[in-house]
């Protein structure tokens, strides 16, 4: 890992996705914008699957919703290394989610342990 590496996800949430989410949150929706957790979650799957990787463990995350998303509409998520501190195991990265267009629907970052930040992130 090095300052600069970066992953990224482009998901359409469907009405589907939205009436599974809500029957397994218990969240009350108006039915047309895509909630804030589920945007945030593909901060979650980029953050455990792609980078760092397997054996990252958040320690905080920060997002500012800029935008409301809308079912059917393309998102896409992405992270970014911003800092490493390998003396504590540790990763700041830069988190935005964008529409096509580019205009931000949410934007932060996370702060994240990994096992051997000088390696490939996979917690040995």
């Amino acid at each position: 890992m090095k300052i600069g590496d970066s992953a990224e996800l482009t998901r359409t949430f469907s009405r589907r996705d939205l009436l599974e989410y809500c029957e397994l949150s218990g969240h009350d929706h108006d039915g047309e914008s895509v909630p804030e957790p589920m945007i945030g979650a593909l901060f979650s799957c980029l953050l455990g699957i792609e980078l760092p990787g397997l054996g990252t463990n958040y320690l905080k995350q920060e997002t500012r919703f800029r935008a409301g998303a809308i079912i059917g509409e393309p998102l896409t998520a992405r992270v970014e290394i911003t800092r490493l501190r390998p003396d504590k195991h540790l990763v700041d990265l830069a988190t935005t989610c964008s529409r096509p267009d580019g205009s931000v629907v949410a934007g932060g970052r996370a702060l994240v342990y990994v096992g051997d930040v000088a390696g490939n992130g996979d917690g040995g």
